[in-house]
């Protein structure tokens, strides 16, 4: 339990410093690119891309004013809620994600995947999506 508490702690730092260091870009800017590239036409409504990024919704409006004033996503308000917006990802996002995509990879491989030889991945990340989804 101690292990894994220290991992919970130290692993998003490691990441997130690899990041910060290779590409100038935070975990968190990392994260909502990510998002949105995986979503139906590359939006998601605010406040769902907080709660994916595990944000609250001012952290995540002010985190999208920055991305948006570099050129990475644009805010449109919601068709179906005149009080929502959508994140939209835009080309130039979607190019920045590629540029940091193989340094996030290659930090992942080096802070977690070099420790995991000989373990069984697909039943690791069973049992791990398995504790995700007990609340």
């Amino acid at each position: 339990m101690r292990a894994l508490g220290r991992l919970m702690l130290v692993l998003p730092r490691q990441l997130n410093a690899d990041l910060e260091r290779e590409q100038r870009m935070t975990a968190s800017e990392y994260s909502v690119l990510r998002h949105l590239s995986e979503s139906p036409c590359g939006m998601m409504r605010m406040s769902e891309l907080a709660q994916a990024c595990d944000m609250s919704l001012s952290g995540m409006t002010r985190l999208a004013a920055k991305l948006e004033s570099q050129g990475h996503l644009k805010r449109i308000k919601c068709e179906d809620d005149a009080r929502g917006w959508n994140a939209v990802l835009t080309p130039r996002g979607l190019e920045r994600l590629r540029e940091a995509w193989p340094a996030h990879l290659a930090s992942v491989r080096r802070h977690i995947f070099a420790h995991l030889e000989g373990l069984d991945l697909r039943k690791l990340a069973a049992a791990l999506e398995a504790i995700a989804s007990d609340t």
